[in-house]
């Protein structure tokens, strides 16, 4: 473990030279989730088998890689929130549950979407611009 430790820190000061343009560190875990800490201020310290980075706290077993980055990793993929009274099945090309099953235009009458043709849950709809998400409550 005191040897993990002393390699970590040993990266971390050799990477801080070239970390210059970069406004986070992100961590990757072994089941492919990401995280990243804002530089600013960054403090890391290392208590047993947790590693605390900033605010966030990681077990040193479950960590895969970190490295520096431009931009929040850990941020949503670019997926928006759509007002659902606003859009048309004209617009909207493709409409997934969260299972990945595809909800069938057929469903939906005159083509539009509203709270009462869908069942409650999260949506993901594809328009030819874009890719929303869509929440019924």
């Amino acid at each position: 473990m005191k040897k993990f430790f002393l390699l970590l820190v040993a990266l971390i000061g050799a990477f801080t030279a070239q970390a210059g343009t970069y406004a986070y560190l992100t961590f990757e875990t072994t089941d492919g989730a990401k995280v990243s800490v804002p530089l600013e201020a960054l403090s890391l310290t290392v208590s047993g088998n947790t590693l605390t980075a900033g605010s966030q706290a990681f077990v040193l077993a479950n960590l895969a890689k970190m490295y520096f980055t431009e931009t929040d990793e850990s941020a949503t993929t670019g997926i928006e929130s759509m007002d659902n009274g606003q859009w048309t099945m004209d617009n909207a090309t493709e409409i997934y549950d969260l299972q990945g099953k595809k909800v069938k235009n057929g469903e939906l009458s005159n083509g539009k979407l509203s709270n009462s043709q869908l069942p409650k849950g999260a949506y993901i709809v594809k328009t030819k611009e874009k890719t929303y998400k869509l929440i019924v409550k």
